[in-house]
């Protein structure tokens, strides 16, 4: 939105104010308490018993998926590992203008200020420093008002989907329960590190261009779940030959995510390499066919939920990955295992693909979304 004359920019710690948070054990967290806990991921860290903010905010990610905006329209606790802001005056500037603009930089926050170490991670000071446009006051009430309802509009279109998961998830469960031994007393349980190769990924140095430009290698992240799903072929972001150190990690390898976000994952049908936020599971020779990887890509749904129930307990959660290599999981004779690949891919269809359905409809109001998102927040200064 082109206003003539321009308008103002200020910096964020111009024209909002800082609020407190406070680290929280992942012991301390549930999922039945009244206020909700953000920390360095994407999604609620839990939900605890006190808060210490209230409602009308918004934080940035400062550790693993650093860089990621989350607002709260509710009172809420804010973790060690986000930065929470508010705006200072909202008969000047919303806080959820603001945090609509910061939407719409956020890829552009992540790709140029966090810093790719073996942890990604956010500064304050780089946060602070951002401009913000200051327009009229009618116009941010205005864009507001115009982009929570392409919000409201994808939230129902989420919560239909939510219902289709949850019935998705129920016959996953029951499919893959094989504690009573359901394969006829032929399902072998066997040990991780038995089953599969296990190490983690990195990030080539962020200073060395000649790892980067010019890359055709698959770099994986987050951010490549996130967008196109967990059946990956290709990434966002690419490295040289230069960057790699050792051998690519080969197809069907699966990813999970066992730092930051934990407890995501996805099938990779090419050589490739992903960030350190993954470790890589790459089926033993010594194993051949006895796995069908579709069918442990279905499986890893248990697992991730296990990953997520053994956590270790510090500042920076990650999962107990001497627990991990020892976790036993089932290997039912192939034909089992291809019978149920088939009735899952059909439900998985119904549910995942971007070309069926309701995500398909999602994908479409996303897409709108983020056109007028991007068109209502430009301004000349």
């Amino acid at each position: 939105m082109l206003l003539g004359g321009g308008v103002e920019y200020k910096s964020l710690r111009e024209v909002c104010k800082t609020l407190p948070k406070g680290t929280l054990k992942k012991d301390e967290v549930n999922q039945t308490s009244q206020y909700p806990v953000i920390n360095g991921g994407c999604e609620l860290y839990g939900f605890y018993d006190k808060y210490n903010n209230e409602a009308n905010a918004f934080t940035f990610s400062a550790r693993g998926s650093a860089g990621f905006v989350s607002y709260f329209n509710t009172r809420f606790w804010a973790g060690g590992l986000c930065y929470p802001y508010t705006s200072k005056n909202e008969n000047i500037l919303i806080t959820k203008f603001i945090y609509y603009y910061l939407k719409s930089q956020e890829q552009n926050i992540m790709d140029t200020l966090v810093a790719r170490g073996s942890i990604p991670a956010l500064n304050k000071s780089d946060i602070d420093n951002l401009k913000i446009p200051i327009p009229p006051l009618p116009i941010q009430e205005e864009i507001v008002k115009i982009l929570d309802t392409f919000t409201e509009l994808e939230g129902e279109l989420e919560a239909e989907l939510k219902l289709r998961q949850k019935q998705y998830k129920y016959y996953l469960n029951k499919l893959l329960s094989f504690e009573n031994d359901g394969g006829g007393g032929l399902v072998q349980w066997l040990e991780m590190q038995e089953v599969f190769d296990i190490r983690n990924g990195y990030t080539p140095s962020k200073a060395k261009a000649e790892y980067w430009e010019g890359g055709n290698i698959p770099w994986f992240r987050m951010e490549d779940i996130r967008t196109n799903g967990r059946m990956l072929s290709d990434s966002i972001q690419h490295i040289t030959k230069q960057a790699v150190k050792g051998k690519l990690f080969p197809a069907n390898s699966i990813i999970v995510a066992t730092t930051a976000t934990i407890g995501e994952h996805a099938l990779i049908t090419v050589d490739c390499l992903a960030n350190q936020q993954f470790t890589f599971l790459t089926k033993k020779q010594t194993v051949g066919n006895k796995l069908n990887m579709k069918f442990f890509y279905y499986y890893m749904f248990i697992v991730d939920e296990w990953c997520k129930e053994h956590v270790n307990s510090s500042s920076f959660a990650s999962v107990d990955m001497a627990a991990f290599r020892k976790l036993k999981i089932p290997i039912p004779p192939l034909e089992e295992q291809e019978r149920i690949v088939g009735i899952l891919d059909k439900f998985d269809e119904l549910v995942s693909d971007i070309s069926l359905g309701i995500p398909a409809e999602i994908q479409m109001r996303k897409k709108q979304y983020e056109y007028y998102r991007d068109k209502l927040l430009r301004f000349e200064e």
